[in-house]
């Protein structure tokens, strides 16, 4: 999943998008964010980690790959190979659709999963966005429902400041069900013209039982070509 995808904390980490050449009819996006926790949808995965993207993107095509590579402990690293469309309602609204391909090769099993997702996401003017996602994993059978707000302010010409904040609902086929919240503040600086900084705080939480709250960093680089 575009953990840029999960989505709306991801994609506020990623200290913004930065364009391709006005004459390419694609862009490459990388990104190389340190974060301190990986928690996903409320529960913590690992401790330190590095967690390199790649994104390729042509009109309202695109396709890409992240990964999780836990720098402590003996936790298993982690791929996910996502593909998507996203399709303008109106000048301020899309429709986002793909899937998601989860690889975790150092298991014993190498486990897998597969997970299509559609979403709505738009510009609410001042500012703030919305979006609302739906995702259903095939392989756990767990159904997830996540909405979040967010809020960018220029701080200057190469700066700004991200707010955001996501709720989601998973349902699981079998399993526990549970809620889980987040919220973010990022500030990002344009190093040049391909590339920019970024460092954010992040607090995440669930009503799972046994699962604690957990306070993290995230700070790297992204670029755009």
């Amino acid at each position: 999943m575009k953990k840029t995808a999960a989505l709306l904390l991801a994609a506020a980490l990623t200290g913004g998008s930065l364009s391709a050449q006005e004459e390419s009819s694609y862009s490459i996006s990388l990104d190389f964010p340190f974060v301190s926790d990986y928690v996903f949808r409320g529960i913590k995965l690992a401790s330190d980690s590095i967690q390199p993207s790649i994104e390729f993107a042509s009109g309202d095509f695109y396709a890409g790959m992240w990964t999780s590579q836990p720098v402590t402990g003996s936790i298993a690293n982690e791929f996910d190979f996502y593909i998507g469309y996203g399709a303008a309602l109106s000048d301020t609204w899309s429709l986002d659709f793909g899937a998601t391909y989860y690889y975790y090769p150092e298991t014993p099993s190498g486990d897998e999963s597969f997970e299509p997702y559609v979403g709505l996401s738009g510009d609410l003017g001042g500012g703030l966005s919305a979006s609302g996602y739906f995702y259903y994993d095939t392989e756990l059978e767990t159904s997830t429902m996540q909405g979040g707000l967010g809020y960018s302010a220029e701080l200057s010409d190469s700066s700004t400041f991200d707010l955001a904040m996501d709720l989601g609902f998973v349902v699981a086929s079998g399993g526990t069900d549970y809620t889980y919240y987040g919220l973010s503040g990022t500030f990002n600086y344009t190093l040049n013209d391909v590339a920019s900084s970024y460092f954010g705080l992040v607090y995440a939480d669930s009503d799972l039982a046994g699962e604690d709250s957990h306070f993290y960093v995230i700070t790297g680089i992204s670029m755009g070509f």
